[in-house]
């Protein structure tokens, strides 16, 4: 079973693009959604993230704008935070790989914000990095509720700058063209993914990255 990262900046359309995965029928692991699940009311993380970071809950649930309020502008904070979640995640992660054996799935797909940032590249087989271009990734997260050109910056400065993850993936999927066209970019991912020779290709020395 090969295992896919595929992660992206804010804005570049990963979301939809996880879908596209799961559409294909490939498992999509949705690290974002079990981050979610262990915040709201009874999750394993409100004890601990309270513990950390006082006053962040409101309602027996981690309240997400209070909580980024606090770990926006300070590195160590936000990584204390991944110190408190992540372990919490492990048990979801592998019920996700059991159930996609059981299925039979030669694919799956962990769905991973951060996965480069993380080091989480070190766990997966191949990685798919989505991407659109700056002024079109400011347009669609400067358009939702909320958003703000400082907040923006923040998130951006948090992350590693889009250039850098397109030159460390496998596969680069450019949202900037529609629906359609991201789709097809999907189908072929999967295409070279099953072609026997894929481990070789993607492993050899000084081979160029695939940008699709």
């Amino acid at each position: 079973m090969i295992t896919l990262g595929l992660t992206g900046s804010i804005g570049m359309g990963k979301s939809a693009t996880a879908a596209m995965f799961g559409e294909a029928g490939c498992p999509v692991y949705d690290a974002d959604a079990e981050v979610h699940r262990l915040y709201a009311a009874g999750g394993a993380a409100v004890g601990p993230v309270e513990a950390a970071f006082p006053g962040v809950t409101e309602g027996g649930a981690v309240d997400r704008e209070r909580l980024s309020a606090r770990v926006m502008d300070d590195q160590a904070a936000f990584q204390r935070l991944n110190g408190i979640v992540w372990p919490l995640m492990g048990s979801a992660r592998r019920e996700f790989f059991r159930r996609a054996e059981e299925a039979g799935a030669d694919i799956v797909v962990l769905d991973i914000p951060l996965l480069l940032e993380t080091g989480g590249e070190r766990n997966v087989d191949a990685v798919v990095v989505v991407s659109a271009p700056p002024d079109i990734q400011r347009q669609r997260v400067l358009a939702r509720e909320s958003m703000s050109e400082a907040k923006l910056e923040a998130i951006l400065a948090r992350q590693m700058p889009d250039v850098e993850k397109r030159a460390r993936a496998h596969f680069v999927v450019d949202t900037s063209r529609g629906f359609e066209a991201a789709r097809a970019q999907v189908a072929e991912i999967l295409a070279a993914l099953r072609r026997p020779d894929w481990r070789e290709r993607l492993a050899g020395p000084g081979e160029p990255r695939q940008d699709r």
